[in-house]
C-alpha cells in the first residue's frame, strides 16, 4: 500500500497537536502543584527575538489547520489569536483538533497529488506540488512550533521528556 497525502498529512498532525494537548495538561497540572497560575506561562520566551508560548500554540494550530485545510482545499476555521488564559489555549488545541478529525480522506487523496498550493509569503507567493507543500514547508512548519512550546515549558521547569513531544499520553500508534 502506497504511502497517501492524508496518511502523511492528517494523522501526523493530529499527533502533534494531541501531544500537544497532552503537554498543555502535564504543564498545568505541574503549575497547579506548584501553586502557580498556569497562565504565567503564555508569555514565556526562549529569546527576547522569539515569540512567547501562547504564539507559539496560535502558530501550531494555524499551521497544522491551514495545512489540512490548503491540501483538503477548504477553507480552516477562523481562530482570531485572541487567547489571553489557560482555558482559551486548551480551547483553541480541542478545535483545531476537530477540524483535523472532520478532514475528509477523499478531499486530500481524491485530487491530483501534482496540484499546485500557492504558498503566500510576505513579499513574494510560492507555488509547491501538494507533497512538496506537505513534506517541505506544513509540516516541517508545525513541528516547529509544537517543539518549541515544549522548550518552553520546559525551560519553565515543566517536568517534560521526549516520551511526552513524541507521544503525549496516548502511545505511539501501531
Amino acid at each position: 500500500m502506497a504511502l497517501t497525502l492524508y496518511d502523511a498529512s492528517i494523522p501526523s498532525f493530529l499527533n502533534m497537536m494531541r501531544n500537544l494537548a497532552a503537554i498543555l495538561r502535564k504543564a498545568e497540572a505541574h503549575a497547579m502543584a506548584g501553586g502557580v497560575d498556569p497562565t504565567s506561562y503564555l508569555e514565556a520566551q526562549l529569546a527576547p527575538d522569539m515569540r512567547p508560548l501562547v504564539r507559539q500554540i496560535q502558530m501550531a494550530s494555524d499551521s497544522v489547520k491551514g495545512g489540512a485545510g490548503r491540501l483538503a482545499n477548504v477553507t480552516p476555521p477562523e481562530m482570531p489569536d485572541t487567547e489571553a488564559t489557560w482555558a482559551d489555549v486548551q480551547a483553541r488545541v480541542a478545535k483545531t483538533i476537530a477540524f483535523l478529525e472532520s478532514i475528509d480522506r477523499a478531499a486530500i487523496d481524491g485530487g491530483d497529488d501534482q496540484r499546485i498550493i500557492e504558498l503566500k509569503m510576505p513579499g513574494r507567493t510560492l507555488p509547491l506540488t501538494a507533497p512538496n507543500f506537505l513534506l517541505r514547508f506544513s509540516l516541517p512548519n508545525a513541528y516547529f512550533h509544537v517543539v518549541t512550546a515544549y522548550a518552553l515549558l520546559r525551560a519553565q521547569g515543566v517536568p517534560l521528556g521526549k516520551a511526552d513531544y513524541l507521544m503525549g499520553d496516548q502511545g505511539l500508534p501501531s
